[in-house]
C-alpha cells in the first residue's frame, strides 16, 4: 500500500507566499488545506490551483481546531510576523496548538526576533516529539545554506569578515500587504544591526548600496531587518552582518527612502497604518521595471593562509518565479519533516538545507544561480603588497576593513601655535591641545569601508574630524594612496620599514586644482606595534604655518580589554 500523502495545513494559504506554497506541494502530491480569513478567496485559489478551502484565522487556529484537521504540518505563511507579539498575547500560540494537535510547525517569518525567540518552545517540541521551524524562507534558510556553502569552499575560511545577503525582487512581482506592513514598519525606524564585532542601530530603509548581481542590471538596496541579523553573529562568529533589500524602479526605491526621513527625525511613529495607500501606488506603477528578481549572499574573510577571500552565490529569477523562492524551503522542508531527517526540537530555520539541496529544488523553477570569489586584499593590504605581511599583526588588524570597525585607546595632541597653524587646525577640526594636568585623552576611530575606499572617522575627547582615504592605483603594492580631507587631497606613499607603517605626503591638491610641491603638507606619520597595541605617531606640518598638529597614542578593537 503506497504511504498516505503528507497533509499540510497552510494559514495564508491563498496569499502571495502561502499560495506559491500551495502550488508546489500539490504538485508534489501533498494534501494541502488552504486557509486564511477569507473562504471567497481560498475557493478562488483551490478552484484555479487545488487544494481544500478552508475559512479559519489565525486566532482560531486553536490545539482543538487543529485535531479535528488532522494536519502533519502546520505552515503559517500568513503574517505580518512583526505584529504577533501584542501585549498580553502569545507570540507563539500557533507553534503551541499545532504541536498539541500532533503537528510540526513551519513558518515564513521575516521577523529577526521571533524567528529568534522560537527556541523558548524547544522543551515543548522535544517532549512533543516534534519540530518547529521559524523563518523558513529565502531568509534565514536559503542564506544559511549559501554562507555555509561559501564559506567550506576549497580553501574554508577561518576567519569572517563580513556576511551580506542581499534581495532585489522586479517590480512586476506581486505585493500582499503583510509584505507591505513588514516593510513600511522598519522604514526609518532603528534596526539592530551586528557590525565590526559589536551590537548597534541603523535607520530601516538607509544606507543605499549599489548592489550588482550577474545577470541583473546593476539595483540599489537599503539596510533592512531580517532573521540573519540576529542569528548570524554568533552561529558563524562574523564580525559584521548586514541585510539589504530594493526595489527595481529608482524612484519607487527612492520615495520609499525618503518616507523614512520623517521617522528618523522623530516627526511621526510608523508607516504602516499607510500600508493600503502605499499599496495603491506601487500597483500604479507596476508595469514599470521587469518582472526578474535576484538575490544576492557574500561572505568575506581570510583562509588559514591568511589570504583575503570575497566569496558570492547569488541566484536571478526569470519570469515572475522570483515570489516561489521564499516558500521553497518550506516546501523541501515537508518531506524532510515526515520522513523524521531532523531533529526534534524548536529553532530558528537556518541550516535544516544544504545549498546543494536548495540549488536541486531551484531547478524546477526559472532561476539560475551562480557562484564565484576573488582575492580581495584590503585597501592598505593591496597598496603595501608584498610588505603587508611584514607588518605587525595589531596593524593588519586595524587596516583588515570590510565594513565597520571601530578602535578606542588614549592620545595626547599638540597644538602649532602660529596664527596659520591654528586657522588651519580650526577649519579641519583638528583637535584642541591636551591640556597640561593632563597626560593623555581618550580616542576613538570609526573606519568605514566604502565604494572607493575607507572613511576614518576620529573622536579625541568629543572633537571629531574626518578623512578619506582611497588607492591611487588599481595595481597591488607601489604603496599609493590618496587622503582627503575637506579640499584638501595628498597624495601618499606608505611603506613598511623597521616594522612599522611610514608615511609620506608625494604631492597635493586643492578643491581638485594640483599644487605647488613645495608647499606641500607635511607629515612623519607613523604606526607601529608596542606591546602587542598598536601604536600611532601623526604630526601635520606645512612650510606655510609651522606645525599643524600632532597625535600620538594607542588604539585597540572596542571592546578589548
Amino acid at each position: 500500500m503506497a504511504p498516505r500523502p503528507p497533509r499540510v495545513l497552510i494559514l495564508g494559504g491563498y496569499g502571495v507566499f502561502g499560495g506559491r506554497l500551495a502550488r508546489l506541494l500539490i504538485k508534489d502530491g501533498a494534501e494541502v488545506v488552504v486557509a486564511g480569513r477569507s473562504i471567497e478567496k481560498a475557493q478562488a485559489f483551490a478552484k484555479t490551483h487545488g487544494g481544500a478551502p478552508l475559512a479559519l484565522a489565525r486566532a482560531e487556529a486553536t490545539a482543538e481546531r487543529l485535531r479535528e484537521l488532522s494536519p502533519d504540518v502546520v505552515v503559517d505563511a500568513a503574517g505580518p510576523y512583526q505584529a504577533y507579539a501584542k501585549p498580553g498575547e502569545d507570540a507563539y500560540a500557533l507553534p503551541r496548538a499545532a504541536m498539541a494537535a500532533g503537528a510540526h510547525y513551519l513558518d515564513l517569518a521575516d521577523d529577526s526576533e521571533f524567528a529568534a525567540g522560537i527556541t523558548a518552545l524547544d522543551a515543548e517540541a522535544k517532549a512533543a516529539g516534534k519540530i518547529a521551524l521559524s523563518g523558513v524562507s529565502s531568509v534565514p534558510t536559503i542564506s544559511s545554506a549559501a554562507v555555509s556553502a561559501l564559506i567550506d569552499d576549497s580553501a574554508p575560511l577561518t576567519e569572517i569578515a563580513l556576511i551580506e545577503s542581499s534581495i532585489v525582487p522586479g517590480n512586476r512581482a506581486p505585493r500582499g500587504m503583510s509584505l507591505m506592513r513588514a516593510i513600511l514598519s522598519q522604514t526609518g525606524r532603528a534596526v539592530r544591526l551586528w557590525r565590526g564585532g559589536r551590537w548597534t542601530t541603523a535607520p530601516g530603509w538607509s544606507d543605499p548600496k549599489r548592489i550588482k548581481i550577474e545577470g541583473l542590471d546593476p539595483r540599489r538596496a537599503c539596510l533592512i531587518g531580517a532573521p540573519d541579523l540576529t542569528l548570524f553573529p554568533e552561529a558563524f562568529a562574523a564580525r559584521s552582518v548586514l541585510f539589504r533589500a530594493g526595489l527595481e524602479v529608482p524612484f519607487l526605491h527612492w520615495g520609499l527612502w525618503a518616507s523614512g526621513l520623517p521617522i528618523r527625525a522623530g516627526l511621526a511613529r510608523t508607516l504602516v497604518p499607510l500600508a493600503q495607500t502605499y499599496t495603491r501606488i506601487a500597483e500604479l506603477f507596476r508595469g514599470a521595471g521587469t518582472d526578474r528578481g535576484g538575490m544576492l549572499v557574500r561572505v568575506a574573510g581570510r583562509d588559514a593562509e591568511g589570504r583575503a577571500q570575497d566569496r558570492r552565490w547569488s541566484l536571478v529569477a526569470e519570469a515572475g518565479d522570483g515570489p516561489f523562492i521564499p516558500a521553497l524551503s518550506a516546501a523541501l522542508l515537508v518531506p524532510k519533516l515526515i520522513a523524521g531527517e531532523l531533529p526534534h526540537g524548536a529553532r530558528a530555520g537556518m541550516g535544516p538545507l544544504s545549498l546543494a539541496e536548495v540549488e536541486a529544488g531551484l531547478s524546477r523553477l526559472r532561476v539560475s544561480t551562480r557562484r564565484g570569489g576573488a582575492p580581495a586584499p584590503r585597501l592598505f593590504e593591496a597598496a603595501l603588497g608584498e610588505d603587508w605581511s611584514s607588518a605587525p599583526q595589531s596593524l593588519r588588524r586595524l587596516h583588515d576593513i570590510w565594513d565597520e570597525e571601530r578602535f578606542a585607546g588614549r592620545a595626547r595632541v599638540t597644538r602649532g601655535g602660529s596664527f596659520l597653524a591654528r586657522l588651519a587646525g580650526a577649519l579641519f577640526r583638528f583637535p584642541p591641545a591636551t591640556a597640561p594636568d593632563q597626560t593623555d585623552i581618550p580616542v576613538a576611530v570609526e573606519i568605514r569601508r566604502t565604494d572607493r575606499g575607507e572613511t576614518w572617522t576620529r573622536d579625541f575627547d568629543g572633537r571629531r574630524f574626518r578623512s578619506h582615504l582611497s588607492p591611487r592605483t588599481t595595481g597591488a603594492g607601489g604603496g599609493l594612496l590618496w587622503e582627503r580631507f575637506g579640499p584638501v587631497r595628498c597624495g601618499l606613499r606608505i611603506r613598511v620599514r623597521d616594522s612599522a607603517i611610514a608615511f609620506a605626503v608625494e604631492n597635493w591638491r586643492l578643491f581638485g586644482l594640483p599644487m605647488p610641491r613645495a608647499l606641500a603638507p607635511g607629515t612623519s606619520a607613523r604606526e607601529f606595534e608596542r606591546d602587542g597595541r598598536f601604536h600611532f605617531d601623526v604630526d601635520l606640518t606645512s612650510p606655510l604655518t609651522g606645525l599643524i598638529v600632532r597625535y600620538q597614542g594607542w588604539l585597540r578593537p572596542e571592546g578589548e580589554g
